[in-house]
């Protein structure tokens, strides 16, 4: 024989579940939203990805689109890393996405500490006046709809403008580091989902910013492009000679690799990083020292 739940416990019953249910990332997204909305200039919020659907679990990124005034676009974006790693518990500076989809904006991605673990925050800043388009184009649930002040012509030309810059602009050692730093974070989450075609595209990304990290630091105006004439460019010196053999290690390595795999390179990486640009290494040697041991405890 069963017995009939009243209504008023079987909500309250459901609100349990759904508390039990809850995605451990939900007090990071409430805190991360709330700094960017105390922003003057940040004009929208859509949080999209699986947070937003209702399919989160332990290892999902927090997924922000953000709609920031062309006007103050620039600004908000120079600023950007400050702000995430002394308020925002970044724990580096963010990585410009080259993964996103071009929406008109530009993507970042910073690993936060929150709750004892490094988790993935993805921030796509976007000027205010491309938010209409972007939201036909990507499903999410808006937090902060602001109505802008009026925006100039002039103002959105500036923001295309900026964006445009920022994507066509080489990325320094420093850039590379964290970029490194990052493709791991999101390798290691492949491999523990079985997503084996994502490892095998993030892999490469990974090797092609360890061949980008190496033509910056000791061929920095080479002609070339990508892949072509490393040999003759960088193998004229015994560091570049070394360069090499850590890129070469690297690129005969499993195409799909294992958890030890990500770890050897990213060892590789650090030894070659103190050995041909120390200067990268400069403000992020506790940084990485912390980012070490998160990674041990994942």
């Amino acid at each position: 024989m069963t017995t009939a739940l009243s209504p008023t416990l079987a909500g309250l019953r459901l609100a349990e579940v759904a508390e039990a249910n809850r995605p451990a990332q939900m007090p990071l997204l409430t805190r991360i939203a709330e700094l960017l909305a105390a922003s003057d200039s940040v004009t929208h919020l859509l949080v999209r990805g699986s947070l937003a659907s209702g399919t989160a679990d332990r290892l999902s990124d927090v997924d922000f689109v953000v709609g920031v005034h062309d006007r103050d676009l620039p600004a908000f974006a120079a600023a950007l890393d400050d702000l995430m790693t002394v308020a925002g518990g970044a724990l580096l500076p963010g990585w410009r996405d080259t993964i996103v989809a071009d929406l008109g904006g530009i993507g970042y991605v910073f690993l936060v500490q929150h709750g004892g673990k490094l988790h993935q925050l993805d921030l796509y800043l976007v000027p205010s006046s491309q938010v209409s388009a972007l939201r036909r184009k990507v499903t999410g649930k808006l937090l902060l709809d602001r109505p802008p002040t009026e925006i100039t012509t002039s103002q959105i030309e500036q923001a295309r403008s900026h964006i445009a810059g920022l994507l066509a602009r080489p990325r320094t050692c420093t850039e590379l580091l964290v970029e490194h730093l990052v493709l791991a974070v999101l390798l290691h989450k492949r491999i523990r989902r079985g997503q084996q075609y994502v490892a095998y595209a993030e892999w490469h990304l990974f090797h092609t910013a360890t061949k980008n990290l190496i033509k910056t630091a000791l061929a920095p105006a080479s002609p070339y492009w990508g892949w072509y004439q490393l040999r003759e460019e960088i193998a004229c010196t015994p560091i570049g000679r070394a360069c090499l053999a850590e890129l070469e290690v690297a690129i005969t390595s499993p195409p799909v690799p294992r958890s030890t795999d990500i770890d050897a390179a990213l060892d590789r990486v650090l030894t070659l990083t103190e050995r041909a640009c120390p200067y990268a290494l400069a403000g992020l040697a506790d940084a990485v020292t912390a980012y070490r041991t998160y990674l041990e405890l994942a």
